[in-house]
């Protein structure tokens, strides 16, 4: 958190919204961690518990993260609660299902930090995707529907949905951010591009979660509301 007494901010903010996570969340902070360690940043690492009923927000809290509350359901209520918590230069928000590599955030955080953008956005579909990490629903739903927000706000974006992405906190501050469902990928998009900021986007290695779990994504609601927001907005 920023010091208001001497005015001091963390190089990087990793927001992790966590929905009962416990069996991948512990991995997914330590490879965070080890990232900052490894490239010397001051950081902070905040897991948005969004209700979960398992062990989840012990175990974060175990392993040094910040836990924040987050009782209102909802993929996008969580990480506006994380962004609006975070304090960080450069804030990166990943899903701590452990299928995205947090040691791995230099394509993202560096263009944020050096200043050559103002959002940075993960392409799965450009890196590498192991067999299987990605159902083919999804393969064939989400390049489909990025295609209309590419048409819509006249972004270069392939991959609208990508649970990896960052942005500086200056950016942040120029945002209006609104949506509490899975739209708001959508959405963080749309109002960077409304506001003329600086959108990048880079591959990102996307595996299979090391545990089963349930998934939170379903797939016709969602894409249903992706969709209702690109045409209503």
């Amino acid at each position: 958190m920023t010091d208001t007494e001497t005015g001091f901010r963390p190089d990087l903010s990793v927001v992790m919204p966590c929905l009962n996570e416990e069996a991948n969340l512990a991995f997914c902070v330590r490879q965070a961690q080890a990232y900052l360690a490894e490239r010397g940043l001051n950081g902070e690492i905040l897991v948005v518990d969004n209700g979960s009923t398992d062990r989840s927000a012990a175990i974060a809290a175990s392993c040094g993260a910040v836990v924040v509350s987050e009782p209102r359901r909802g993929y996008g209520r969580a990480l506006r609660t994380g962004l609006e918590r975070s304090s960080g230069d450069v804030i990166i928000l990943g899903d701590c299902d452990s299928t995205y590599d947090f040691r791995r955030l230099d394509p993202l955080y560096r263009p944020l930090a050096e200043g050559r953008a103002d959002m940075m956005i993960g392409n799965r579909f450009a890196g590498q995707m192991e067999r299987g990490a990605m159902p083919l629903l999804h393969r064939l739903g989400v390049p489909l529907l990025s295609l209309c927000g590419r048409l819509r706000w006249h972004v270069r974006i392939r991959d609208f949905h990508c649970g990896l992405r960052g942005l500086s906190h200056s950016a942040l501050e120029r945002l209006e951010l609104r949506t509490d469902g899975m739209e708001f990928a959508t959405e963080l998009i749309a109002e960077a591009a409304r506001k003329s900021l600086r959108i990048g986007e880079v591959p990102v290695p996307l595996r299979k979660s090391r545990y089963a779990r349930k998934p939170k994504l379903r797939t016709f609601r969602d894409g249903f509301r992706h969709l209702r927001y690109i045409l209503k907005s």
